[in-house]
This record gives C-alpha cells, structure tokens and sequence, in this order.
C-alpha cells in the first residue's frame, strides 16, 4: 500500500477513535448526572428532580446518536479508502467526506435505535418515568 493511503487510514483512524472517546464519556456524564438529580430527590423529595433528570438523559442518548453516526460515516470512509468496502465512494487523495454516507446504517435513526445506545439511555428514560410517575399518581 502507497505512504500516503497509509497516512490518509490513519487521519480517518484518529477522528473514529475520537468519536469513540466523545461517544464514552457521554454516557459516564448522562449516568453521573442522573444520578446526581436522583441523589437530590432522595435528600429533597421533591419529584420534579426525577422529571428533570429524563431531559439530560434524553439530550445525551441524541448527542451519542449524532457521535455514533460520525464514527459510522468515517468507518464508511476508511473502507473506501482501504479499498475494503462493496461499494466504494470515489475519492481524492486525504478527502475526508462523510457527507457521502447517508443512507441506511449511516442514518442519525438508525444510530438513535442503535443496541450500543439505545439499551443504555431507553432504559434509564423509563425507569425514571416510572419512578416520577409512581410516586406523582
């Protein structure tokens, strides 16, 4: 493989691995928030604090979608570029577009429903709005 495919693999690498960094620490900041404004109804009783909490888990579980649906359009692209992929997209020399993914596994849908992010943050979701509306009924 030419120097310089090798060094445009390795541009691609370093943003699916930073897309992978964001994605993790998204879910260690939507779990420790949660757990703060449950801390705070279990001092308080006030239920408004278990209600408050299911709006940061919901705006987490969308930022990870849109980080997961990063990392997929770039896996997308290292394949084209490894030459490893069924339909490969044509690309320039150190191109980086993942505009080009936007179809199907690369979709922001497909992402938000997505095993890795959906069975952390739907569950927490329900479970807090069960809780809240347990203890308000």
């Amino acid at each position: 493989m030419e120097p310089n495919k090798v060094k445009h693999l390795e541009f691609i690498q370093a943003v699916i691995t930073r897309m992978n960094t964001n994605s993790f620490q998204i879910k260690g900041w939507c779990i420790t928030i949660a757990s703060a404004l449950l801390a705070i109804y279990a001092s308080n009783k006030n239920e408004l604090f278990i209600l408050i909490a299911i709006a940061p888990t919901f705006i987490f579980w969308l930022l990870d979608s849109y980080y997961l649906m990063q990392e997929r359009k770039f896996r997308g692209l290292y394949k084209d570029i490894a030459g490893i992929s069924t339909n490969p997209q044509q690309l320039k020399s150190f191109e980086m577009r993942p505009d080009l993914y936007i179809k199907g596994e690369y979709s922001f849908f497909n992402s938000f429903l997505s095993g890795t992010v959906a069975t952390l943050y739907f569950p927490i979701c329900l479970i807090l709005g069960v809780l809240f509306y347990s203890l308000k009924y």
